[in-house]
């Protein structure tokens, strides 16, 4: 079924990362997650790319967070302003949280963290009794996406933690360094074993993060993958 949004505003989450909030029409329901299909332009113009909902399904709006990067799909994105008219398809996937499991890990790199942040606001909304700890790697500190409100999120929330990794750190960061790897999940995860790994990300980073789970013994049923694929 394909709905139609009005666009509310648009939020710069980092430099190169951008907000679209569209209102959420009558009769689509999601689980934090999904995925939808976007189509912007009309006509001979019109691009249509697939997005994770950044959103909550807890919030009164839809939103997607999309990395900027000139291509023709970005730049109609950029382009959007309140008021405007969007077109989308969806709900997909098959990436979603709802309570089901007591404990679980996230591991993402940079625009990979979207289902999460759906994942995270949906819990924390639903105050569920979810124990959510997340290894989120970035290249540099300022492309850290939703960095103020993660934080605002753990202030209120002991049952949740969230632990950044920058690849090129600058002078001012004094946090974790590194791409993740094995000591850092055993360091920062130590009941690893006990819960249900949630990775998202480029198919390199997905990749990487599966054979670190094998060589500590992360059973294949205890891991949910959603590749992102292309950057336009």
């Amino acid at each position: 079924m394909v709905f139609e949004a009005e666009v509310r505003e648009s939020i710069q989450r980092t430099g190169d990362v951008i907000s679209i909030r569209f209102t959420k029409p009558a009769g689509f329901d999601y689980r934090p997650g999904q995925f939808i299909f976007i189509s912007v332009g009309s006509g001979d113009h019109e691009i249509t790319k697939h997005l994770s909902i950044s959103s909550s399904p807890t919030e009164g709006f839809l939103e997607v967070t999309k990395r900027l990067t000139g291509h023709p799909f970005s730049n109609a994105l950029i382009s959007l302003k309140e008021g405007d008219k969007l077109r989308f398809k969806g709900p997909f996937g098959k990436f979603t949280f709802q309570g089901e499991h007591e404990k679980i890990a996230m591991l993402s790199g940079g625009i990979g963290i979207t289902p999460l942040r759906s994942v995270i606001k949906y819990v924390d909304d639903k105050m569920l009794d979810t124990d959510m700890i997340l290894l989120y790697s970035n290249r540099h500190e300022n492309d850290i996406a939703f960095k103020k409100e993660f934080e605002e999120l753990m202030a209120k929330n002991l049952k949740l933690r969230i632990i950044n990794t920058v690849t090129m750190p600058g002078p001012s960061w004094s946090g974790i360094t590194g791409r993740i790897n094995t000591d850092m999940i055993k360091k920062h995860i130590p009941d690893y074993s006990d819960r249900v790994f949630y990775i998202s990300g480029p198919t390199k980073m997905v990749d990487s993060m599966l054979t670190l789970l094998t060589e500590i013994s992360i059973p294949i049923n205890q891991i949910k993958k959603e590749i992102f694929t292309g950057y336009d």
